[in-house]
């Protein structure tokens, strides 16, 4: 199975199906069942003591995996997500943007496995890795 979709036309999509996360995450790459996707740290994304949120971390894991089902299946608004496991390994660098990189395990015609590892930028280590099913609506 090849790309159907890349970063350009993916963002494009993103803006016009969820326009409220507009400028929240930027593609960076998009391969055969992979992705990395950078979410730019903002103070709204912090929790006291000044470390990203683990809400936050949450939301560029499961944009990340629903960006890697997009690639690989085109406009399919409806995937969702089902299930979830994070793993919080080492806080995350203070103000400096987090980047994911997923990949998926499994695409078949009703699930899609995803598994992401979140870095923070500059850093080696992985901040968290994290484990996510998306279910897949039946084709019309």
């Amino acid at each position: 199975m090849k790309v159907v979709m890349q970063a350009e036309e993916l963002s494009e999509y993103l803006d016009e199906i969820f326009p409220q996360a507009r400028g929240d995450f930027v593609i960076e790459a998009v391969a055969e069942h992979a992705v990395r996707v950078r979410m730019p740290v903002a103070e709204r994304h912090l929790r006291p003591g000044g470390t990203v949120s683990g809400p936050a971390m949450f939301a560029l894991a499961d944009v990340s995996v629903y960006i890697a089902v997009l690639a690989m299946l085109g406009r399919e608004a409806l995937a969702v997500t089902t299930s979830g496991s994070f793993d919080f390994m080492r806080k995350p660098a203070a103000m400096a943007d987090l980047i994911c990189d997923c990949r998926l395990l499994k695409l078949g015609r009703v699930l899609a496995v995803g598994e992401c590892m979140i870095y923070s930028e500059g850093v080696e280590p992985p901040v968290a890795r994290v484990s996510m099913t998306y279910a897949i609506p039946p084709a019309r």
